[in-house]
């Protein structure tokens, strides 16, 4: 029988009548804590049985548009046949955190259909859970004015949960991460709140709130995207920034938001206001991500440039994101199409595929494709080359295109004879382009093929291609 994912109920009464409530466990470090290769845990047995993740999937993802005019970011594809938010959910479930809240606000319809389809397998009966949590517009509550006052609109529910630590995580960032090392560091450094923290070049620390440490690594200074982020000492170019993964006592946490939520003068944002605010009274601590965790590819997809430049990362032979891992297994929905097919095999029509990643149900009639990533049931036709892009799901190509550095967006159809990276006026006329250069096409964008000239050195045809909708990809 299939269970298919719930909204939590909107009053901690309802919740609790909903949920069998566990005891806390007492904290035991199981032996995969202390070894290099990240390995799946076993619910039951470690300090994650009494912690509760929250994932922020509500932001607008302004920066990744048009990408995000459909979509809430989380919800994005990802390397072929993920989502974004298939990594933090799949690091909590290696990691034996079972009860998660995915808060959201903006275009929610995709994220919950991809929950809905993907994550139903937790056991309710057995505690656990994966629930969206979107805005609640009722007692004059508005929508979230801040990650803060997300998990503030939802502190009732955490009370009846009664975790004794809450992880709170981005649902837009693509890594690895073992949560029980984590949260073990918060228990032995007696920590009341432990960041996550990783260093990165100084040019780009602004984009991130940036930190600093005492030589115990306890968070003397947090400071949220300065104009000009402060290095680590005895470095001129590297600034420790946070990576939005926080450890929280649940009872000081309800406190802070609480307090958060009455002071009008406050953004309701954990690096605007909650975590400056805590250092100055309590014990906050920094973990260091690259030296407490075997996997050190952490990644943040918020701009087409970075959202691009990740994907194609994956391409590469030995990628430092490895997907094809059997001990920590990043799990989406297991779509039910048939193979990739692969037609015609003549010396001017092949259809091949070179350093490229191709999912299921894709055909590539006649067309040649190189360092590309085709996600599920994409098809290319004859006489078509594509280099260097993203084809999200669903894309349909006509005949005798050509297509390189681009994102084309999912259900999107490209019209036979048509040019796209190629003519940097006309794509600008049409389409959305990148600072780094990458055209980004979407269904609703001006499809009109260029005239021109197919590197084959044939002459272009009218010949209208084959290529029927078989279904709908958010």
């Amino acid at each position: 029988m299939i269970h298919s994912i719930r909204q939590l109920p909107t009053t901690a009464q309802d919740h609790t009548s909903a949920n069998l409530r566990m005891e806390p466990r007492v904290n035991t470090c199981p032996t995969e804590l202390c070894t290099d290769k990240l390995h799946r845990a076993s619910p039951a047995l470690d300090i994650c049985a009494d912690t509760v993740a929250l994932v922020l999937a509500g932001g607008r993802g302004a920066r990744l548009h048009p990408l995000t005019d459909t979509r809430c970011k989380p919800a994005a594809p990802f390397g072929g046949s993920f989502r974004i938010i298939d990594f933090a959910l799949s690091n909590c479930i290696n990691s034996g955190i079972r009860r998660v809240g995915v808060l959201s606000q903006y275009e929610q319809h995709s994220l919950l259909q991809h929950l809905n389809d993907s994550w139903n397998f937790l056991r309710r009966d057995l505690n656990e859970f994966i629930d969206l949590l979107p805005a609640r517009l009722h007692q004059g509550r508005s929508w979230y004015q801040g990650t803060a006052d997300a998990i503030a609109q939802n502190i009732d529910i955490l009370r009846s949960l009664a975790p004794r630590f809450t992880l709170v995580l981005a649902g837009d960032h693509i890594y690895k991460a073992d949560y029980r090392r984590m949260i073990q560091y918060h228990v032995n450094t007696s920590a009341q709140i432990t960041v996550a923290s990783i260093k990165v070049p100084s040019n780009t620390a602004c984009q991130f709130g940036v930190i600093g440490i005492d030589g115990n690594g306890r968070i003397e200074s947090f400071h949220e995207k300065p104009a000009k982020p402060s290095c680590i000492p005895g470095s001129s170019n590297h600034s420790l920034v946070s990576m939005g993964i926080y450890v929280f006592n649940t009872e000081l946490l309800i406190d802070m938001l609480e307090a958060d939520a009455n002071d009008l003068s406050s953004t309701h944002d954990f690096g605007h206001d909650i975590i400056p605010a805590l250092i100055k009274k309590h014990r906050v601590m920094a973990y260091d991500f690259s030296t407490h965790q075997s996997e050190h590819y952490w990644r943040d997809v918020g701009t087409i440039d970075a959202y691009f430049d990740t994907n194609m990362q994956l391409l590469e032979p030995h990628p430092e994101m490895q997907l094809h891992d059997v001990h920590w297994p990043i799990r989406s929905l297991p779509v039910q199409l048939p193979a990739a097919r692969f037609i015609f095999d003549d010396a001017q029509l092949r259809g091949m595929a070179s350093d490229s990643i191709v999912a299921a149900g894709c055909v590539l009639r006649g067309a040649r494709v190189r360092h590309t990533i085709l996600f599920s049931d994409v098809q290319v036709n004859e006489l078509s080359e594509i280099h260097n892009a993203l084809l999200l799901p669903g894309v349909r190509i006509g005949v005798r295109c050509r297509i390189k550095n681009a994102i084309v967006d999912s259900n999107t159809h490209i019209p036979d004879n048509t040019d796209i990276g190629f003519n940097k006026i006309e794509d600008a006329r049409r389409y959305t382009i990148s600072d780094n250069g990458i055209v980004v096409v979407t269904a609703t964008d001006d499809h009109r093929s260029l005239v021109g000239v197919s590197s084959l050195g044939s002459a272009r045809v009218d010949k209208p291609s084959q290529t029927p909708l078989k279904r709908e990809h958010a």
